[in-house]
């Protein structure tokens, strides 16, 4: 029997949220030695978290910490080959709060509006949640795999073969790290209960890789010719789409 996300869900009381800061603030203080963060990247996070545990309770705040490590360690691929390329991440790596906000706004905004939402609605939510998640870490391994090991990179909107790194190049071995970067999200999603079955996650995954090539279709074109248009508002961008296209997907999911 599927168990219902208001069997889980967290009861929105003033309690659940001084817990959820008081755990997130601990675990970050912890956290902050690992090389994944700069300082005021984790203070973000801590914000991110606590919106997370408060709203969706453990499950959905584990789903995002996984995201964060698999997305940090997939960075680290390659690193000083990256940098003596000039492809690496600035930092060492690290990520700042524009980082974290430009990954995980529309996440978080999810966050709270299932916590807040009616029953019917918090699973097509959910899979909005982690289509959002699936999107970004399909970009994240795409770009990293892609840009050390890509063979051929070419424009996605000419086909042209370009360097690597290009704003919308893409290659054989960065979609495939793109795909098996959302079908992880999607995998950890049914295993921590956040989606209810197979064909939920097969969408999660189809989902994920969509808005990643329209990610990259973004960035060959608009993102060349606007300049305000930063990575960071180009990842706020896909991570949007992903969750628009899982709802509806989702309503498809329901109506079949």
């Amino acid at each position: 029997m599927t168990i219902s996300p208001a069997d889980w869900l967290p009861a929105q009381q003033p309690a659940t949220w001084m817990l959820a800061l008081a755990l997130n603030g601990v675990l970050i203080a912890i956290a902050q030695r690992l090389p994944l963060l700069t300082p005021a990247g984790w203070c973000h996070a801590a914000i991110l978290g606590t919106i997370l545990w408060g709203s969706l309770g453990p499950r959905g705040w584990l789903a995002v910490v996984v995201y964060l490590l698999v997305g940090s360690l997939v960075t680290r691929l390659g690193f000083r080959r990256k940098q003596q390329q000039g492809l690496a991440e600035g930092r060492g790596g690290r990520r700042g709060p524009e980082n974290v906000w430009g990954s995980a706004a529309t996440g978080a905004l999810l966050a709270m509006a299932i916590a807040l939402a009616p029953p019917a609605w918090q699973r097509p939510l959910l899979l909005a949640f982690l289509a959002s998640f699936a999107a970004k870490l399909a970009d994240t391994c795409g770009s990293e795999v892609g840009k050390r090991w890509g063979r051929r990179c070419v424009l996605i909107t000419t086909l042209r073969p370009v360097p690597p790194g290009t704003d919308g190049a893409i290659s054989l071995e960065g979609s495939l790290a793109s795909l098996a970067g959302s079908a992880l999200m999607a995998g950890l999603g049914l295993l921590l209960g956040l989606l209810a079955d197979l064909p939920s996650a097969l969408l999660v995954t189809l989902v994920g890789l969509v808005a990643t090539l329209l990610e990259s279709v973004i960035g060959a074109t608009a993102q060349r010719r606007v300049q305000w248009l930063s990575n960071e508002m180009v990842n706020g961008i896909q991570t949007a789409l992903a969750a628009a296209l899982a709802l509806l997907g989702s309503s498809w999911l329901l109506a079949a």
